[in-house]
């Protein structure tokens, strides 16, 4: 009984991260982008400014995926979200474009 137990928690420790739940856009934004999004800090394109998110929704997910990923300006590769992955960085992305609009 006691080595099943210590496989299955082995096996769980050993789970890489991206197979667990992807967190959503507004949990992201709200625990990784929001003090810099929420401020302009440093440059950064405010949350419910339209005027600032436009031009950079023109460009497309793509590319600001990319952006996101190895910095801009002040903002470094990842911002502050270093564990994030693609997918959740897309989400926050789209979380604050949808909130600038």
């Amino acid at each position: 009984m006691k080595k099943t137990m210590i496989l299955a928690v082995t096996a769980m420790l050993m789970t890489p991260v991206a197979a667990m739940a992807e967190r959503d856009g507004a949990t992201v934004y709200n625990t990784k982008c929001l003090a810099c999004h929420m401020t302009g800090a440093a440059g950064a394109p405010k949350v419910g400014m339209a005027d600032q998110w436009a031009p950079r929704a023109a460009k497309g997910m793509d590319a600001l995926l990319a952006t996101a990923k190895s910095g801009v300006g002040a903002m470094p590769p990842m911002g502050t979200c270093m564990d994030c992955t693609d997918g959740e960085m897309t989400a926050a992305i789209q979380h604050m474009l949808d909130n600038s609009k």
